[in-house]
């Protein structure tokens, strides 16, 4: 059963993993060599919970106690309540909704056993921004994907902003990281998917007119802004498409252009659309 603990010092050593929650290259350090992650927010942690991952600790105010005594249940997990200000000193920053959680990181899996069973998958390659990451995570998931993998140099999906900014998408949805790149895209062409890359290059293929003849499995590789792909990612795909563009705008946030494209592939690869067998790419 949970056990909380009131907290009243700085240099309280239970507080150590909520420390400089703002250092962004400190966090991205530590987290996943301690095997951990933070939660933050009563609604992140409570998605957490219910999708298997375990708190270590929790940090909270008391007016959000009962709503993570709630959320525990028997869990044995040391609760450690704090005021708001302390909070904030410790952090770096006005904690949302008053919660925070370190919780167990679980091992990733292989990408052989996250594209198994998928028939539409997103890979994200040299994603560093975690907002972008998040807001690409909750597309993923809300258009009907199956799965993500991330290239070895893509920011953390567990990074708590990740987290938020993907309503706990980061938790339902199957995903790993791929250890070795760009060899991870030839795993997946020899699977039966098919590799398309997304690029404003103007002699990229319309996505609209290449969506309507997709095929059964559909690997959709998105990059960074501004660089882009790399070019062995680029050599490793099947095609490469583009989101049409006017008004002389080139391209899309990542985050958006994400939206567009997996809209795009749903819409092919739907129960209610076509049959995803027919057609294939000339």
């Amino acid at each position: 059963m949970a056990y909380v603990q009131q907290i009243g010092d700085y240099e309280d050593p239970r507080l150590v993993e909520y420390r400089s929650l703002t250092d962004v290259a400190l966090r991205r350090r530590i987290e996943p060599a301690g095997g951990f992650f933070m939660a933050e927010s009563e609604m992140v942690i409570r998605r957490a919970v219910a999708t298997g991952y375990h708190p270590r600790s929790v940090l909270t105010s008391r007016r959000w106690l009962p709503a993570i005594l709630e959320i525990l249940g028997e869990a044995d997990v040391p609760v450690l309540v704090a005021d708001s200000a302390l909070i904030q000193q410790v952090t770096g920053y006005h904690v949302h909704r008053g919660a925070l959680a370190a919780m167990h990181r679980r091992p990733l899996p292989s990408v052989a056993d996250i594209i198994g069973s998928a028939r539409r998958i997103a890979v994200f390659e040299g994603i560093v921004d975690h907002t972008n990451v998040g807001a690409a995570f909750r597309s993923v998931a809300g258009l009907g994907f199956d799965a993500v993998v991330v290239d070895p140099s893509c920011a953390d999906p567990l990074y708590r902003r990740s987290v938020r900014v993907s309503m706990g998408a980061v938790f339902t949805l199957p995903w790993t990281r791929a250890t070795y790149w760009p060899e991870a895209l030839t795993l997946m062409r020899s699977q039966g998917f098919t590799t398309v890359a997304l690029t404003p290059d103007p002699s990229a293929r319309s996505i609209v007119e290449v969506a309507r003849a997709a095929p059964a499995k559909v690997a959709l590789l998105l990059g960074t802004e501004g660089e882009g792909l790399t070019k062995a990612a680029l050599a490793a795909t099947d095609i490469a498409v583009r989101i049409p563009m006017t008004g002389g705008v080139d391209s899309l946030n990542i985050a958006a252009a994400t939206a567009v494209a997996c809209f795009a592939f749903r819409g092919a690869l739907s129960d209610e659309g076509a049959d995803p067998g027919e057609g294939e790419f000339d």
